[in-house]
């Protein structure tokens, strides 16, 4: 931003008085991952002192975070989500590894409720193996898990801007990893993973896909960006996984991968991401 001639401060607030904020800067251009930051508290505490911000209100950044309230919202839809149970920590592992067995089958993929990154995330095998994750879980008590059908395929995602005040759905960015899944250290480290963007998956598959985010976006009232995954099977299946309110502003990231294949420079999209800020809604629940 300091490129294109604003004044720009970084902001930690684990180190500030957040009531400090409104005397220091006009608008807050959100590069936020994980709890407190995706979630809604950040953009309801906005809300409280007044300052615009980048990305969806409270209600959507919730929704999109907390994975089982975005699938039982995607099934109501009619979107296509893969099957999940989640994990209730008032049963032993023993109990709750049984109810997986018995309503999923294996193999399944573990993860946190709300959570990104695939931190924490792991392909699950057996009834032993769900055991001994939900042991250590236990380690968490803030955190909720949960499991899904483990769809195998290949990972793709959808990026939605606002430019000029229009909704745009990007180009569709699709993965090809080695490892068991698309994990952590392949998403970080470029030479455990090949992109293609535009993808080279059939143009009917990509059109649903656009389509289909498009509609995730929509369903839970996200505003300005968001970026929706999916797994689409070698059958055709096009599978979403999630929804991601405040997609990574990296200049590397896949947001900036899928505005580049649609010709929008990276000044260019932190300045409509910036944009969105001044066109939401006067009340966004």
């Amino acid at each position: 931003m300091a490129d294109a001639g604003r004044d720009c401060e970084l902001i930690d607030l684990v180190e500030t008085d957040p009531h400090t904020l409104p005397d220091r800067i006009d608008v807050a251009l959100l590069g936020l991952h994980g709890l407190g930051g995706e979630d809604g508290k950040i953009q309801g505490l906005l809300e409280t002192v007044g300052i615009p911000y980048t990305g969806s209100g409270v209600l959507a950044s919730a929704v999109g975070m907390h994975k089982p309230t975005f699938k039982r919202l995607a099934t109501s839809e009619g979107l296509d989500t893969p099957r999940w149970l989640v994990l209730n920590p008032a049963l032993s592992p023993a109990a709750m590894a049984l109810a997986v067995h018995l309503t999923l089958g294996w193999p399944v993929f573990f993860k946190p409720s709300s959570g990104g990154g695939s931190l924490d995330a792991a392909v699950v095998h057996s009834q032993v193996k769900m055991i001994e994750l939900l042991q250590a879980a236990r380690e968490h008590p803030y955190e909720q898990y949960m499991v899904e059908e483990y769809v195998t395929g290949r990972p793709c995602t959808v990026g939605l801007l606002e430019i000029d005040g229009k909704l745009t759905t990007l180009p569709v960015l699709d993965v090809q990893t080695h490892g068991e899944f698309y994990d952590y250290t392949a998403k970080h480290d470029p030479a455990q993973r090949t992109e293609h963007c535009p993808s080279i998956l059939p143009e009917d598959i990509t059109r649903r896909l656009r389509q289909d985010a498009l509609r995730a976006h929509r369903m839970i009232g996200a505003h300005g960006l968001s970026r929706v995954d999916f797994m689409v099977t070698s059958s055709g299946r096009t599978a979403m996984l999630e929804s991601n309110t405040l997609p990574g502003l990296s200049q590397r990231g896949n947001l900036a991968a899928m505005a580049a294949a649609a010709g929008i420079a990276y000044p260019d999209l932190i300045q409509h991401v910036l944009a969105m800020a001044f066109t939401k809604p006067w009340y966004v629940p």
